[in-house]
């Protein structure tokens, strides 16, 4: 029995304080020099963030649905243009599709994983499809074989939503290095969490590196001349302050990430021949666990119950994209998949800093409430 332990969803501040002495100086002395947007600080992460996606390029820009409402405009998407989106997803993939100015075209996941699949994908397209936008959710990647051979077969852009997979792989390659360009979220919660809000893009296309750095910079060409806009742009750039933390971040990123990988086996082992049911993860795929989702009946229940042994949760998503008021009228009809998981799913609490004593405390509870063994 562990009754003294509470469980914080997460906890944030122990990952600032391992990387703030190691950033102190630089940080502030980038502080004090008043060079607070680009410059040598957001140079060096965005080349050591490419290399660390086995990619070529990465655009620091201001945060992760920036991210995605770029690379589409990029590729040149815009109204008539359809992008599939699996609706078991952060409103934000779909809702960067219509700031594109393109028309979300809403699929079902699959019941193991809640991801979409090859098949979901090929079924899917229609002669006004140009893109797809695989999200690789809670940490976790699917076939993408599969995915880039249905869309390179059918003429179509293939866009990762890596919001939440940094350092998630599929047969040993990085999520980021498939498909036209991946979305990257450095939002603090995140896996690779910032100080504040920050994202980036990621491609092995120049081109599209080039044009994402000129939308996100007003339009701007990169020339000599500062007043000279090639495009209609926006202002969405990284913080050099941001920079340098993500930077340091970086350098520990596998570590956390094998930490948080040791507390899900650990949970899953905990929680194996219990009535609560855990995602799926092909053998081929490194889930990184950025959250730990698991889908019971009764979830209020159960959250409540955690609740009153101070155990934290979260819910992710309650509410799949295709039912959102402002999204509704892109729905071509149910999808039963999503909108059963979106009933069930619930986070439990997972954070590199946590202890298996922690983890523990949280099966005992689950097990108290009746849904585990």
């Amino acid at each position: 029995m562990h009754p003294a332990i509470e469980v914080p969803f997460t906890d944030l501040s122990a990952m600032a304080r391992e990387v703030w002495p190691d950033i102190e100086q630089t940080y502030i002395e980038a502080l004090l020099s008043a060079r607070y947007v680009g410059g040598p600080a957001v140079a060096r992460f965005e080349e050591n963030f490419a290399r660390y996606c086995e990619a070529t390029h990465a655009v620091g820009v201001a945060n992760g649905t920036d991210a995605l409402q770029l690379t589409l405009q990029a590729l040149g998407l815009g109204p008539g243009d359809e992008v599939i989106v699996p609706s078991n997803t952060f409103i934000a993939t779909a809702a960067a599709v219509v700031r594109a100015g393109a028309v979300p075209a809403f699929v079902d996941v699959d019941p193991g994983s809640l991801l979409i699949t090859p098949a979901i994908l090929a079924a899917a397209i229609t002669p006004r499809t140009s893109a797809v936008i695989v999200v690789h959710l809670y940490g976790n990647m699917p076939d993408m074989d599969g995915l880039v051979a249905v869309a390179e077969r059918a003429g179509i852009a293939l866009v990762e939503d890596a919001a939440q997979a940094h350092g998630a792989e599929w047969r040993d390659s990085r999520a980021g290095s498939f498909g036209a360009a991946a979305c990257f979220s450095f939002y603090p919660g995140k896996n690779l969490g910032a100080f504040g809000d920050a994202g980036a893009v990621v491609t092995n296309d120049p081109k599209i590196a080039e044009r994402v750095r000129s939308l996100a910079n007003h339009g701007r060409d990169g020339g000599a001349n500062h007043y000279e806009h090639s495009f209609v742009g926006t202002n969405s750039r990284l913080d050099a302050l941001q920079a340098i933390a993500l930077d340091a971040k970086l350098a520990r990123n596998e570590d956390w990430t094998e930490a948080r990988i040791s507390l899900a086996d650990r949970y899953r082992k905990e929680l194996a021949g219990s009535a609560i049911r855990l995602t799926e993860v092909d053998p081929l795929a490194r889930h990184v666990y950025h959250l730990m989702v698991v889908r019971v009946a009764d979830r209020a229940a159960i959250q409540q119950k955690l609740q009153e042994n101070g155990i934290q949760t979260g819910v992710h998503y309650p509410v799949p994209c295709h039912l959102q008021p402002p999204l509704r009228q892109y729905a071509s009809g149910p999808l039963p998949v999503c909108e059963q998981a979106a009933t069930e799913q619930f986070s439990l609490p997972l954070f590199p800093h946590m202890s298996r004593a922690q983890v523990d405390r949280v099966c005992e509870v689950l097990d108290e409430a009746g849904v585990s063994r």
